[in-house]
């Protein structure tokens, strides 16, 4: 029998213990990433909710940016939520000046898009690919995607209150994948198991 795969959560700040948990829940081994040696023998990894700004700076002083690139350029899976969203996009709107991020994924966000931290709300999304009903998902201070390219999938999207429009909240684009809103809140863990597939497949 294989072993389990290893799955890391970037920690340096935001849900960390909270992707721990759902990812050992969906039965895999999990480890925290703080430096770059720990990148070595991951099957994935998980860029949780937070303050986008902040880990991006925190990356950099622990010298995990690069590394992480390259691991992800290289195929490395990897799920996004929220800030985590914004971290892997190429670009970034409403970004400080001297935001970075890993470009993973070949979309735009825009950051903190829903408003402020009271303006937080939770809605029944429905995700392609993911069945047994709605999620049911939390928003706080979250981007929304204002547009993707070069084959990136569309998994989902919500009309925001206050909105006429519906905003993309859930995309995909092969082993990387990322939503606006924080599964990880949340005792489903249907989003947890959809990526712990996905590096099941890449392994």
């Amino acid at each position: 029998m294989s072993s389990p795969p290893v799955v890391g959560v970037l920690a340096l700040q935001g849900d960390v213990r909270e992707h721990l948990r759902a990812l050992t829940a969906c039965g895999v081994e999990v480890r925290p990433v703080r430096r770059p040696a720990e990148l070595t023998g991951l099957s994935g990894i998980v860029l949780p909710g937070g303050e986008s700004t902040t880990i991006d700076k925190l990356s950099r002083i622990f010298g995990l940016r690069e590394p992480l690139i390259n691991a992800l350029g290289k195929g490395l899976p990897a799920y996004g939520s929220c800030a985590g969203m914004i971290l892997l996009a190429k670009h970034v709107l409403d970004g400080t000046e001297d935001q970075q991020t890993l470009g993973a994924l070949d979309i735009t966000v825009r950051r903190n898009a829903f408003g402020r931290q009271v303006e937080s709300f939770e809605a029944d999304v429905d995700l392609d690919g993911i069945e047994g009903g709605p999620v049911h998902a939390v928003f706080i201070r979250a981007p929304w995607v204002e547009s993707i390219h070069n084959g990136v999938e569309i998994l989902g999207a919500v009309v925001p209150p206050g909105l006429d429009e519906s905003k993309i909240i859930a995309v995909r684009h092969e082993n990387v994948m990322a939503t606006s809103f924080h599964p990880e809140v949340t005792d489903d863990l249907r989003i947890h198991r959809y990526f712990v597939d996905l590096v099941r497949a890449a392994r």
